[in-house]
């Protein structure tokens, strides 16, 4: 039973407000570790850069976080859940489908980023090591983190998670107060509030646009202020920012501060937060942030499992197992993605082996997907009928911001940031073949029907010449209405041996836009011969149609819609249903077809997806003591070659 979201939205909470420090800004959170060291590694201090790297800092976060995702973004919740794919999902009915587009690109880009994050956090944290142990290798240490932390994503967080939130509290008041302290030496870093020391820096020093580039480590968690919005609640989110900006921007104060204190010199290879730690805390601080990236990389992790949940529900990426490890709203585990991300990181801290190096690969991909959410962000806006103009000097305004960054972040590419383009172009790549696969293949198959059909099932059903094959027939279909059934499905209850049943049953799995929700309809084709069932699932239940289906049979016999106790084998069965038989049937690409390059291609690409995709009975979690898998060739364009001659001797 879920609680009315709307109200969900409202409440804050103390609980609510915890969570929400323990997962949403944990990646924002942890931007302090890396940010100034990307924009000052390997250049020498100037005051106008620190001001105006500060200025930067603090108007990125006031115009992309809080103004954008806290205060505007956070209003289009998904019956309650947030993300680029909900954000999708809510607007594709008002503005068509090609809006699936930006959707996917946002997608793809952001598990990217899902790859560098927590190569780069951990990596930021453990480096402090070299501070006062110059040369040490953190490479084995990072790694070792970051296999723990995959390897543990299948036992759940329910118990751990419960810590996130008060450790996530004592990380944000410790750089908070570490920022105060360093500002005791130079409180006139505040200054840089002013806007002008950003446009100083941007306009009048050389290459200071370029440095964009690494100011965007900032607000590169933003985009998970609005991902787990379900988990929070919107109210908890935007209460609780207010204590994550006022701690975030005095770090970065109380690091600019050191910096103004250093002028000339150059930082080294630590970052400037470890230069603001007093050494008698220096490993209390190193434990802290290391505790820290760790729930920040757990925090996008789960992100990740989340959005390919969406994906798949929203017939944008191939099926694989989802599992639910504890019994936390929406917890999800997917092998699969897990193993992957967990590769990707891995060959990450080998590729680049130090944090700075990595800074080169990360922002890009954020970038990327903070427009693409800006642009779905416009439609939405449009859509709740807000005025034209305040929504054109809106998202007019995020897009020149971004676009900014962008530019300053394109500079990256040959130093690295190609790897997060070329992952995010694959994963955009996938999702577009899944797509069109699946549109293909939807477009050409045949329906027809079903009242054509309906006297021969009848008298088949009755039939006693020919053995019965099942109680009940099940098939899968994805037809939406009662009236038309694939040709295919007929063909396999009508051709070859006739397979006679006592009922048959048509049922339709239904992917709402909704992420929660599970209800069914009934139509009665023919009573106690032929039913059609529809399953409405939310895109975040797990589908146990096996279940589901059985629960809906129970209850119709209760209700005498449907009566099978005249069944000559029901006295020796044990249950009122009689026995089932599931029947899945699955296509594969025939050789008899001539298609066009780019279909051949997408075609030939959908299926290998789909044979390293989970299969559709897996998926429904369908018994396979009554499952039946039968093949079938698909032709998409029939085969046109010569004609064939008879040769006579």
């Amino acid at each position: 039973m879920h609680i009315d979201n709307k109200e969900f939205h409202k409440k804050i909470t103390l609980a609510g407000s915890l969570i929400a420090v323990g997962i949403v800004f944990g990646d924002i959170g942890t931007s302090p570790l890396y940010t100034l060291n990307a924009v000052f590694h390997g250049r020498i201090i100037t005051e106008s850069i620190a001001l105006g790297s500060l200025s930067c800092i603090f108007w990125t976060l006031f115009f992309q976080t809080t103004l954008k995702y806290v205060i505007i973004t956070l209003q289009a919740d998904n019956n309650g859940e947030g993300g680029i794919l909900s954000l999708y999902a809510l607007i594709r009915r008002y503005w068509g489908k090609w809006l699936i587009f930006p959707a996917m690109a946002g997608g793809a880009f952001l598990i990217a980023d899902g790859i560098i994050t927590p190569p780069i956090s951990v990596a930021s944290a453990i480096e402090g090591v070299q501070h006062v142990v110059p040369g040490f290798d953190t490479v084995p240490v990072i790694i070792a983190i970051l296999i723990g932390l995959f390897v543990f994503q299948q036992f759940g967080t329910d118990k751990i998670g419960k810590i996130f939130g008060p450790a996530m509290v004592i990380w944000f008041s410790f750089i908070a107060v570490l920022g105060i302290m360093a500002l005791t030496e130079n409180p006139g870093a505040l200054r840089a509030i002013n806007p002008y020391y950003a446009y100083q820096m941007l306009v009048n020093n050389p290459g200071g646009f370029w440095l964009l580039g690494s100011i965007f480590l900032c607000t590169t968690g933003a985009e998970a202020l609005y991902s787990d919005m379900g988990h929070c609640g919107r109210n908890n989110i935007r209460i609780s920012w207010i204590f994550i900006k006022i701690a975030l921007v005095l770090c970065y104060a109380g690091q600019t501060a050191w910096l103004l204190g250093h002028v000339g010199e150059t930082v080294g290879n630590v970052s400037p937060f470890y230069h603001i730690v007093p050494p008698q805390i220096f490993w209390l601080a190193l434990i802290i942030a290391t505790a820290a990236t760790i729930i920040a990389s757990q925090a996008l992790i789960s992100g990740c499992f989340t959005l390919i949940n969406e994906a798949i529900r929203l017939d944008i990426w191939p099926r694989h197992m989802v599992l639910f490890p504890g019994n936390v709203k929406g917890q999800l585990y997917i092998p699969a993605i897990n193993w992957f991300l967990m590769t990707g990181c891995i060959g990450m801290v080998l590729y680049f082996r130090e944090s700075t190096r990595m800074e080169a690969a990360f922002g890009l991909s954020v970038t990327l997907t903070m427009i693409m959410s800006t642009l779905l962000i416009n439609y939405y806006l449009r859509a709740k009928r807000i005025p034209y103009p305040l929504v054109l000097i809106t998202t007019g305004l995020f897009l020149c911001i971004e676009f900014s960054f962008l530019i300053a972040n394109l500079q990256k590419i040959t130093e690295g940031g190609w790897i997060t383009l070329v992952i995010g172009f694959l994963l955009f790549m996938i999702m577009f073949v899944w797509w069109k696969g699946k549109k293909t293949k939807s477009a050409i198959t045949p329906m027809v029907d079903i009242e054509q059909y309906i006297p021969r099932l009848k008298k088949l059903s009755v039939d006693e010449t020919i053995p019965k094959f099942a109680t009940n027939l099940v098939y899968l279909t994805v037809s939406a209405s009662h009236r038309k059934i694939e040709q295919n499905i007929i063909d396999s209850i009508l051709s070859g041996t006739p397979k006679r049943a006592d009922i048959y049953w048509f049922v339709h799995v239904n992917v709402s836009n909704e992420p929660y929700g599970l209800n069914y309809s009934v139509d009665s084709i023919i009573k106690d011969d032929i039913y059609f069932i529809e399953f409405n699932l939310g895109f975040r239940i797990e589908p146990r149609i096996d279940f589901y289906f059985r629960e809906v049979v129970l209850e119709m016999i209760h209700n005498k819609e449907v009566d099978i106790s005249q069944r000559r084998e029901s006295g020796y069965q044990k249950t009122l249903t009689g026995d089932f038989k599931f029947v899945v049937r699955d296509s594969f690409l025939s050789f008899d077809n001539n298609m066009p390059f780019w279909k051949n291609f997408i075609m030939k690409s959908f299926y290998n997806l789909k044979y390293l995709s989970v299969k559709e009975q897996v998926n429904f979690e369908l018994d396979k003591s009554n499952l039946i898998v039968e093949k079938y060739p698909l032709v998409v364009t029939p085969y046109s070659g010569p004609k064939l001659v008879r040769k006579e001797h």
